[in-house]
């Protein structure tokens, strides 16, 4: 039951230096004279080492910045998200592994018998608004609208493997109304830890709701993990899912995974990750390739 909780300038007169080199030297005089003291050493295989010795501090120098920008930030989205791009972000069964086929639609036996209903609100201490967040989240689930309605493109790829169902959802967003729909899931463990659905579905369903960890992508990112208790088809069964929900600039996507026999963990993780890899790409104006990349 619910409880609530600068160096000198040079002289006049004087060659200008040139322009700066990696390493310190100067284009206008330490080249000529390094080219000099090499022909004066007479052999083809100086003049070459001389090249080589002033060379090689530039190519270490050259060689860490571009190692850097492999290691940094991503930079923004500049790709506008079209019906195309959101198609090529989705997901593929390739990516959550495991023996997934794809489907659309999630399997009855559960999705009308435990995610219909209305909450309790008598069970909130401090009245409806909490009950309200909570209804919320029950009709989220069953409508598949963990975000709201998109503003923009959008696609979706559902998956099934016997009574688990994964649904992949990519989308533009209004920014505004992005930052409320994260904002509120973030508040769900404490809003809605426990509270309880009757009706619709028949019967009395409890329903449980907790923080989960996600890989680190995206800009922001709420993970959950929900749990109900009930009947389904006369018997007592309980429904595991697990909820994400990444933002990138002004697209995002939600991964809802899941059944009466468990939700797989490691699932939801390949499908953050390469989701994630797969909306970048597409943000970046490339296509992603066929197959999922290997993502540590």
């Amino acid at each position: 039951m619910k409880t609530h909780r600068s160096p000198l300038p040079p002289a006049p007169g004087s060659p200008s230096p040139g322009p700066a080199l990696p390493g310190g030297a100067r284009a206008g005089r330490t080249a000529p004279r390094l080219l000099a003291a090499c022909v004066a050493a007479g052999t083809l295989l100086a003049t070459a080492a001389c090249s080589g010795d002033q060379g090689a501090p530039a190519a270490r120098e050259t060689a860490a910045p571009a190692r850097q920008a492999q290691n940094s930030p991503s930079p923004s989205p500049s790709a506008t998200l079209t019906e195309k791009s959101a198609r090529e972000a989705l997901i593929t069964e390739a990516d959550i592994e495991e023996q997934w086929q794809k489907s659309q639609a999630p399997p009855h036996s559960w999705r009308d018998s435990l995610l219909l209903g209305e909450v309790d609100a008598a069970q909130f201490v401090t009245g409806r608004s909490d009950a309200k967040e909570c209804q919320r989240l029950v009709d989220a689930l069953y409508d598949d609208t963990l975000l709201g309605e998109t503003s923009g493109p959008s696609a979706l790829a559902g998956f099934q493997q016997g009574e688990q169902r994964l649904l992949y959802q990519v989308g533009a967003y209004d920014s505004t109304d992005l930052e409320k729909s994260m904002k509120w899931l973030a508040s769900l463990p404490e809003t809605c830890d426990t509270f309880t659905v009757t009706g619709e579905g028949g019967g009395r369903r409890s329903v449980e709701v907790v923080e989960a960890s996600l890989p680190k992508v995206g800009e922001a990112r709420q993970g959950l993990s929900v749990r109900v208790k009930g009947d389904s088809d006369g018997q007592p069964v309980t429904l595991n899912l697990d909820i994400a929900a990444v933002r990138m600039g002004t697209d995002a996507f939600t991964v809802t995974n899941g059944g009466l026999d468990g939700a797989d963990a490691p699932t939801t993780k390949n499908a953050v990750q390469q989701g994630a890899h797969r909306l970048q790409e597409v943000q970046a104006g490339r296509t992603p390739a066929p197959t999922p990349s290997t993502i540590e």
